[in-house]
């Protein structure tokens, strides 16, 4: 199958082909069809296999079809739970519409206001935003939501982690005209998700994508156990002056990134850092250095475990254990991107082998043990219970057989 063979607007061909992409994954030959014939859309895909694309490509081929007649506000509202996602999407949609008019704009908190303001004064066709900032313009009285033919709301999952359930419910309130939905998750387990959908979305299309060998990431994962801080540290050093081309380091806390850029700093390791409360264009900043490889290891809390697509990280090192089972996988899904290959290894005190079983048994794969031997742990590595999750409850998944269906008329 070809983008062609999706109906899709030449435009939006040329776009695709531009960005190095000749036929859909997955996600994207399942979600497209059903987005265009004008369903709600319940979505979840690993990462890395083109989720952004399965959004924008149809949205921007409705406000082709449906061409703005005279200037208004924005028409389809995306919506992130991260700046940098938000930045990044926004960046997607500018490469999918390069061959358009259609105009997209952005904001997101640690901007200044008077740079959103020039953004909405704009007739935009696609506004890519985080919740908490839109909400302020809205109460404002400088965003205007009436316009808003599609909502879509990218990692529906990370909003509900960060608390910003009901100010995207009074968000959606305030685009009450709107004629489409679309809800993309990491997961669509749990009845956090479920209510979310069931509050927002009318009859959806239910789509779970399994990836195909060549989508799917390919990622080697073990751990090394760490009898102290002292010796997790000999560990990183190690690790990030043998055979690390670009690698982004995960720890717990701002305090514990603080200490740890000291330290590597001390060893002759200069990295660049996210962490949460940083300005934008620090941010921003850091980011390009890591990408272009000026600086090849980043440091992040968990604040970079979603959205950052950095096309070339060869490894995710866990210095810190996560929280929680499915952070792991967020984080280390920054490599292994859109079937590359990566590696993620974990540090581990005697305090986290429980997450490593945990872990072990959400993911249905064994993390094993390895040894550096010039630095092997003193104490007697413990071994990792490694259980098979339940099977889940059936998922009505829908099917491309007919990729191309004749579209209703969803013009105004």
């Amino acid at each position: 199958m070809t983008f062609q063979d999706l109906e899709l607007d030449e435009a939006l061909c040329h776009a695709v082909a531009d960005m190095g992409f000749d036929k859909p994954t997955s996600i994207q030959s399942m979600v497209i069809p059903e987005a265009m014939d004008g369903k709600d859309i319940l979505a979840s895909a690993p990462t890395g296999t083109g989720k952004t694309a399965a959004f924008l490509l149809p949205a921007c081929q409705f406000l082709l079809d449906y061409p703005r007649t005279q200037p208004g506000a924005t028409r389809i509202l995306i919506l992130t739970p991260t700046r940098e996602l938000a930045i990044q999407v926004f960046e997607h949609a500018k490469a999918i519409t390069a061959h358009t008019d259609l105009v997209c704009g952005v904001i997101t908190g640690g901007i200044n206001y008077g740079t959103d303001h020039e953004t909405l004064r704009q007739s935009l066709d696609i506004l890519v935003a985080t919740p908490g900032r839109l909400y302020e313009h809205i109460q404002n009285e400088a965003a205007d939501c009436r316009d808003i033919e599609c909502l879509i709301l990218d990692e529906a999952d990370r909003m509900l982690d960060m608390g910003f359930t009901t100010i995207v419910n009074q968000i959606a309130a305030e685009a009450r005209w709107r004629k489409q939905n679309m809800l993309f998750s990491a997961t669509l387990e749990g009845k956090g998700v479920r209510t979310f959908a069931n509050e927002l979305l009318k009859d959806p299309a239910v789509i779970e994508a399994t990836p195909s060998r060549k989508e799917k990431a390919k990622i080697l994962q073990w751990f090394h156990h760490a009898d102290d801080l002292k010796h997790k540290n000999a560990l990183l050093v190690h690790i990030l002056k043998n055979d690390i081309n670009n690698a982004i380091v995960f720890v717990k806390t701002r305090d514990r990134l603080q200490m740890l850029k000291d330290y590597l700093a001390s060893q002759g390791i200069n990295v660049c850092w996210l962490q949460g409360e940083m300005p934008q264009d620090k941010r921003n900043a850091a980011l390009t250095r890591f990408k272009s490889g000026e600086l090849p290891v980043l440091l992040a809390t968990d604040v970079a475990a979603r959205g950052i697509d950095a096309p070339n990280v060869t490894h995710v090192i866990n210095y810190d254990m996560p929280r929680k089972a499915d952070t792991y996988v967020h984080r280390i899904g920054r490599t292994g991107r859109a079937g590359a290959k990566g590696i993620a290894i974990s540090l581990v005190e005697a305090h986290d082998f429980d997450m490593v079983g945990r872990v072990s048994r959400y993911t249905e794969e064994p993390l094993k043990a390895r040894v550096i031997d010039s630095l092997r742990p003193a104490n007697k590595t413990p071994k990792v219970p490694h259980k098979k999750k339940k099977p889940k409850a059936a998922v009505k998944k829908t099917t491309n057989k007919k990729p191309a269906k004749k579209r209703k008329n969803r013009g105004k």
